[in-house]
């Protein structure tokens, strides 16, 4: 059996919302990366890019095609976390739930006989958790969020 991520979360924004944030590089760039670009339609692509990420201020690049992309609905690509010789599947639906969306993401492809493969798993499993809570504290509570690449300048800042 390979592994797989599954996560699923609640966010009090219309899915049209969420899916904003997901699907376009303003959108990513607006809680999680820093300079984006994605063609959202199959065949189109996405790439990720992080500069001063989180605590540690990291420094990363990825991303793969778009394989879909159904605004409100659905958005899905393959990308290389953590192996970049064996991308993976992420496919994260939308769906209206009470108020707001619910956020199903699943990403598969990874080799349960690779250790980097499964190291990988563990990696984006962790992740995409965070990644979410980042999503929905940006779409819920936006004049409350600090995206993370900025965490370091502002510890900074209040050390100063």
């Amino acid at each position: 059996m390979q592994p797989t991520v599954e996560h699923s979360t609640y966010i009090e924004a219309p899915p049209a919302d969420v899916y904003r944030l997901l699907a376009t590089g303003e959108g990513l760039d607006s809680w999680f990366t820093t300079g984006a670009e994605v063609d959202a339609r199959p065949g189109g692509s996405i790439t990720f890019r992080w500069r001063n990420f989180g605590l540690d201020a990291i420094e990363a690049e990825d991303g793969g095609p778009v394989l879909e992309a159904v605004p409100g609905e659905v958005f899905s690509f393959h990308w290389s976390p953590g192996h970049p010789d064996r991308p993976t599947t992420v496919r994260i639906e939308l769906k209206p739930y009470g108020r707001g969306t619910r956020v199903d993401l699943t990403e598969t492809g990874f080799d349960a006989g690779d250790e980097k493969s499964l190291a990988a798993a563990l990696m984006v499993a962790t992740g995409w958790g965070e990644a979410l809570t980042f999503l929905k504290y940006a779409l819920e509570v936006p004049d409350a969020y600090t995206h993370p690449c900025r965490w370091r300048s502002d510890a900074e800042t209040s050390a100063a």
